[in-house]
């Protein structure tokens, strides 16, 4: 790996880089508009990463801070084997955790753990409910305990994924509910969801219509722990698609933990692509 060098003009990594990422999101079925909403999460802090060459391939890495941690990422590599390198220059740099984002599948980072996956489909142009479920809004009156109980999910997903510490994890669901939620129930673009079977509530939806163009996000589509193992997973998923084209969308997209393979699998049988997958490695 002694030929591997860093570059002080990145002009032309950045070039083929960015065609690079929109190729994959358009392989993926994105729009052109939301393929390049993308692309610019994708590239945010670019002109702060290194960049190095081996004169073959590119490598593309950075350290940032994440809840109290330095954290390395491995935003780019094409250079053959040249992931130690990589990795080798996080540690030299602080990190004690390395992270990956992949789209098109797990390459040189199949050992890496799974932390999170974004998945997305289009929705059905007129989705229909399944026969016997209903839905309606929650109340305002009920936010206070549905809210309680997202944050207490929310935390558990993060620590089951393995990414932090359970104490690391309460502050990032607070940074992360004060940040899409800033008005709480009254939210712009937010919706919230009951959905009742028999007459009883078998579980809850929050989506965020125009997440991105023409995207809705589901933050939670949950069945309620005692109504699960009934086939109200998938109801659930028809939820969102029908949520999805009342807030004038076309698809649907959200995320799901590493760790939570009962969801990943239904998440593949009903036809959710993964778009973005996330890993991570503690060095």
């Amino acid at each position: 790996m002694n030929g591997i060098q860093i570059v002080a003009d990145q002009d032309v990594w950045r070039s083929g880089f960015e065609d690079r990422v929109l190729a994959g999101y358009r392989a993926a079925g994105c729009s052109e508009p939301l393929a390049r909403a993308l692309l610019e999460r994708a590239v945010e802090g670019i002109d702060g990463w290194t960049v190095a060459t081996d004169g073959t391939g590119w490598i593309a890495v950075g350290v940032t801070e994440d809840n109290g941690a330095t954290v390395g990422r491995i935003h780019d590599l094409t250079v053959p084997e040249g992931r130690a390198w990589a990795e080798r220059w996080c540690a030299e740099h602080g990190a004690r955790r390395v992270e990956v984002r992949l789209t098109g599948g797990a390459g040189a980072f199949a050992d890496y753990p799974v932390r999170g996956q974004i998945r997305m489909r289009a929705a059905a142009e007129r989705p229909e409910l399944p026969s016997g479920l209903t839905v309606r809004r929650l109340t305002e009156e009920e936010y206070p305990g549905w809210y309680a109980g997202e944050e207490a999910a929310y935390i558990a997903d993060i620590v089951r994924a393995g990414a932090l510490t359970p104490e690391k994890a309460r502050a990032k669901s607070d940074q992360d509910f004060a940040r899409y939620l800033p008005q709480g129930y009254l939210t712009p673009g937010h919706a919230f969801y009951v959905f009742e079977a028999e007459g009883r509530a078998v579980g809850t939806g929050w989506v965020n219509h125009g997440f991105l163009p023409g995207v809705t996000f589901g933050f939670s589509l949950e069945v309620y722990e005692e109504h699960r193992g009934k086939g109200y997973g998938r109801a659930a998923m028809a939820v969102g698609e029908w949520a999805t084209r009342q807030g004038g969308d076309e698809a649907m997209m959200f995320n799901v933990f590493g760790g939570n393979d009962t969801a990943m699998r239904l998440y593949d049988s009903t036809g959710f692509a993964v778009l973005d997958e996330f890993r991570s490695v503690v060095l």
